[in-house]
């Protein structure tokens, strides 16, 4: 699927859910393409530069959306050529503080080679608290995939810093996580595990555009380490995706 194909899917999709938005004005749906210069997930590089197009449709405390990644250089084959992951989550506010997030992520790999080992798709309820003190937004989060049978533990700091001469602001995130999964090769004999840690700290600057749309740009450092394979008795095999990489990100989110 190349670049047009995904632009004609996310279009599709958007415009779908602004026909459904027509009949809830509290629905709010936003297109954002987006391109970075590595894709990392949980610490792995999984390609390198990519288009990576998403179209979420917001209503009340209700969030669904599909994330999609087009690698155009430095393809894993059965990892990211292509990626797309219909996505959701629900929140539950207690006070002004504090809300709890269910979720869900269904990663899809249309090309993935089973006979190689790769999976076409697997599916990861998760579950978030949010906590927000004095500015300061903290969420651990509990993600568990079904099929490659492993929890990730994962947890985030958010800080937003005005810029108010500049129109915009900094925002800081600092994540750090620690998975184990035990099937992580399809149709492995013993069976393969995984397991690693990994953390990432980055800036975003939103600039406004519009009323209905912004540009942001976003830089951050993401780093995989202690990441192993193992099979059986075999002894385990470091994994050599896991490294650290900066990331540099620029999307356009508009608002419909």
């Amino acid at each position: 699927m190349n670049i047009r194909t995904s632009l004609l899917l996310c279009t599709a999709l958007a415009l779908l859910a602004a026909s459904a938005r027509a009949d809830d004005p509290s629905t709010s749906v936003v297109l954002t393409p987006a391109f970075v210069n590595q894709y990392m997930f949980r610490g792995s590089r999984l390609g390198g530069p990519s288009f990576e197009p998403n179209v979420e449709v917001d209503s009340g405390n209700l969030a669904l959306g599909v994330w999609t990644n087009f690698p155009m250089k430095d393809k894993v084959p059965g990892q990211s050529d292509p990626e797309i992951d219909p996505y959701g989550s629900y929140t539950l506010s207690v006070n002004d503080a504090f809300s709890v997030q269910p979720g869900f992520t269904w990663y899809n790999y249309p090309n993935a080679d089973t006979s190689n080992g790769f999976y076409k798709s697997t599916f990861e309820p998760n579950i978030a608290a949010n906590y927000t003190i004095k500015g300061i937004k903290l969420t651990p989060k509990f993600y568990y995939d079904l099929v490659l049978k492993g929890p990730t533990y994962e947890f985030t700091i958010a800080y937003a810093i005005p810029l108010k001469d500049a129109g915009t602001e900094l925002d800081w995130t600092l994540v750090g996580g620690t998975f184990k999964i035990d099937d992580a090769v399809k149709g492995a004999d013993p069976a393969v595990k995984n397991w690693g840690n990994y953390y990432s700290v980055g800036v975003a600057a939103p600039f406004t555009i519009n009323a209905k749309s912004k540009l942001i740009v976003g830089v951050a450092y993401v780093k995989g380490s202690d990441n192993f394979l193992k099979a059986g008795s075999v002894p385990k095999m470091e994994n050599t995706t896991a490294v650290g990489r900066g990331v540099v990100t620029l999307s356009y989110a508009y608002t419909f």
